[in-house]
């Protein structure tokens, strides 16, 4: 094993452990912990990649949907929800890769987010 797939799976184990200590993770933490684990071609300068991965994780959520519609009868059983939960996992990890491209935190991309929504739906 390569130095830095053992430092990855350090990390990795590190960041399960917190996660199962503490079950509430803030945003801050969240993008800290996952920009260790991206391991990518020119980071930092390479919006393309994590915008890449983005629409095929979000491709692979659709696609569970879509077989909740065809094979249950539109019912989430426990064992789907978990493999949403884990692909939703994977759409976060390249949001947030995604922002540290751009320089941005999940953060403020959230309270953005909720300003601007309020603006369109409360007329605030």
């Amino acid at each position: 094993m390569q130095a830095s797939q053992q430092q990855f799976l350090s990390l990795l184990c590190v960041s399960v452990l917190k996660i199962y200590k503490e079950p509430t993770m803030k945003f801050e933490e969240y993008q800290s912990e996952a920009s260790q684990t991206a391991l990518y071609p020119n980071r930092l300068r390479n919006l393309e990649y994590p915008t890449l991965g983005l629409t095929g994780e979000a491709g692979e959520v659709a696609n569970i949907v879509k077989k909740i519609q065809r094979d249950f009868g539109g019912q989430i059983t426990d064992e789907i929800r978990g493999k949403l939960k884990d692909e939703l996992g994977d759409v976060l990890w390249y949001i947030s890769a995604c922002a540290d491209e751009l320089g941005l935190t999940l953060a403020e991309i959230a309270q953005y987010n909720v300003e601007k929504l309020a603006k369109r739906h409360l007329g605030k």
